[in-house]
């Protein structure tokens, strides 16, 4: 639940109802795009319990495929989903921290500011990471239920009783309802990264697939709850001229005073989920330096901390560049568009495996995703669904993503020739010597 509960809940319903003008239209989206995780959640857990190797979903894809498809995965990663992620966490913050300071900052600034000092304190130490993370998870959890608690006691808003506008023609409202998906995915987008730390978890075959799965359920709950008390104060309406929907709902109900608690609420969730994000995803890149297809610096850990302090510093700075770089509407389109040519991937290796396990004669897992080829299949081509629709939505953002992707493959090559290069001179020396 931390890597899933970010900004993107406490601001999506807004530019998911500017898309959709009908109240139900959106509580479907929501509802379809918490179905999605679930499916993808499934994936994973069996993944998990049939590979349960550090790097997750890279490590995933080189076995499943090839090295070269696992460092595509890496690459984006790290120039794009994740970083972006990040990035738009940090925005977001910095777009709650007027209402709740009254200090007018330039909110790129302010958000280059946040990004540095996290990948600060994640260099320090992984108990450092690692405990802020868990705190302000707690404030995730409290911001959300407030805000919920609050929406039903509050009184709707004048905007409330604006009859909703017409949603179109049903063809027009099924393109406004798979563009909108961007939005609502990227809110749930983040329980893959759980995989990340497989190799660090006691019985991770067990418990990890025990997480995946309650975890999600549990947000697809608060995620709705959210929705419906946004419409039941806001109305379509209000909702789609705000851009903190979560704020306006706190004032509806206890004033100038509500909207500051929400905004610090929501701040400190914010910066949960880009911690969380910066705690787990260099592992990663280390997992990528120890097959010798990137940076040998990316591998090193710190003799004391043991954190892989590069890697960290790397992230942060590739998040800096997309925050000066583009506006949170852009970030949103790349980071769907990249992660989910490689959730389309995963799908196909949970076919692979289970294909390859059988003829080896290994046993089943302790986990199987429900109803598998179905929900397997069916999660495959939402997640090439999403993909075309991105590109589809914003052509030129597609060139960039595809152009990333290719880019990824002459750059793996580069990295293995220079590795087997190195090995071959360390050889040379040692029979020399």
């Amino acid at each position: 639940m931390g890597g899933i509960v970010g900004s993107g809940i406490f601001r999506n319903p807004s530019v998911v109802a500017q898309r959709l003008h009908a109240g139900w239209a959106m509580l479907g989206v929501w509802l379809a795009g918490g179905a999605v995780a679930l499916l993808g959640a499934f994936v994973f857990a069996e993944l998990a319990a049939r590979r349960p190797h550090d790097g997750g979903l890279y490590a995933y894809l080189r076995d499943a495929f090839h090295p070269v498809v696992a460092f595509m995965y890496g690459w984006t990663l790290l120039l794009v989903s994740q970083s972006g992620g990040m990035a738009a966490a940090a925005l977001t913050f910095a777009g709650y921290f007027a209402p709740l300071t009254g200090v007018r900052v330039d909110p790129v600034l302010l958000a280059f500011a946040v990004l540095t000092i996290f990948t600060v304190v994640n260099c320090l130490g992984v108990r450092q990471g690692s405990t802020l993370q868990n705190v302000f998870m707690v404030f995730k959890i409290a911001a959300i239920a407030g805000l919920i608690a609050a929406g039903f006691m509050a009184h709707p808003t004048a905007a409330a009783a604006i009859a909703e506008p017409t949603a179109g023609t049903t063809l027009s409202l099924l393109g406004a309802m798979a563009i909108s998906m961007i939005a609502v995915l990227f809110a749930y987008s983040g329980w893959q990264t759980s995989s990340f730390m497989t190799a660090e978890l006691k019985e991770p075959a067990r418990s990890l697939p025990r997480g995946l799965l309650w975890g999600v359920g549990g947000v697809i709950v608060l995620y709705v709850f959210v929705n419906v008390v946004c419409l039941r104060v806001l109305g379509p309406a209000g909702l789609m001229h705000t851009d903190a929907p979560a704020s306006e709902v706190l004032r509806a109900f206890m004033g100038a005073r509500g909207a500051q608690v929400i905004a610090a609420l929501i701040a400190l969730s914010t910066l949960g989920f880009l911690s969380n994000q910066i705690l787990v995803s260099p592992r990663v890149y280390h997992a990528m330096a120890e097959d010798g297809v990137f940076f040998k610096s990316m591998a090193w850990l710190h003799p004391r901390t043991r954190v892989p302090v590069v890697a960290i510093a790397l992230q942060g700075a590739v998040a800096v560049i997309i925050t000066f770089w583009k506006g949170y509407a852009q970030i949103l389109n790349y980071v769907i568009s990249v992660d989910y040519v490689f959730f389309a991937l995963s799908a196909i290796a949970l076919f692979v495996f289970r294909a390859r396990d059988r003829a080896q004669g290994a046993p089943a897992p302790g986990f199987l995703a429900p109803l598998h080829p179905l929900t397997t299949g069916l999660f495959g081509i939402v997640a090439i669904g999403v993909v075309l629709t991105t590109y589809v939505d914003s052509p030129l953002n597609a060139c960039v993503t595809v152009g990333l992707l290719l880019v990824a493959i002459p750059v793996y090559f580069v990295f293995t020739a220079t590795s087997a290069s190195s090995n071959r001179r360390a050889r040379s020396e040692d029979r020399s010597r």
